[in-house]
């Protein structure tokens, strides 16, 4: 199985969270509306590392913005994509456990 970022600062007190499980959790709890989001039209060429960067203050945190938007796993997707971007980051904790 794979994990992701064990401690993200961003995230405090984050533990080694089992990525499909985190990112169905966090897919359903965006859509069911559980969430505080935003959301962002991705840019020809922008990348989602790099928006999670700006956006969530650590650029390890691109998968919760995929999982969020619905996008799947990839870093870059086409430009015209919504994608929806968290706005508090405790959610994400209660919800990722």
């Amino acid at each position: 199985m794979i994990h992701r970022y064990n401690g993200t600062p961003k995230i405090k007190g984050g533990r080694m969270l089992a990525t499909p499980k985190a990112s169905r959790a966090l897919a359903k709890a965006a859509k069911d509306g559980r969430l505080t989001l935003r959301t962002r039209i991705l840019r020809e060429g922008e990348r989602l590392d790099a928006i999670a960067g700006q956006e969530l203050g650590d650029a390890r945190m691109w998968w919760i913005i995929a999982a969020c938007s619905g996008i799947g796993w990839a870093l870059q997707s086409p430009g015209g994509t919504e994608l929806k971007i968290p706005t508090r980051l405790d959610q994400i904790k209660s919800i990722t456990g």
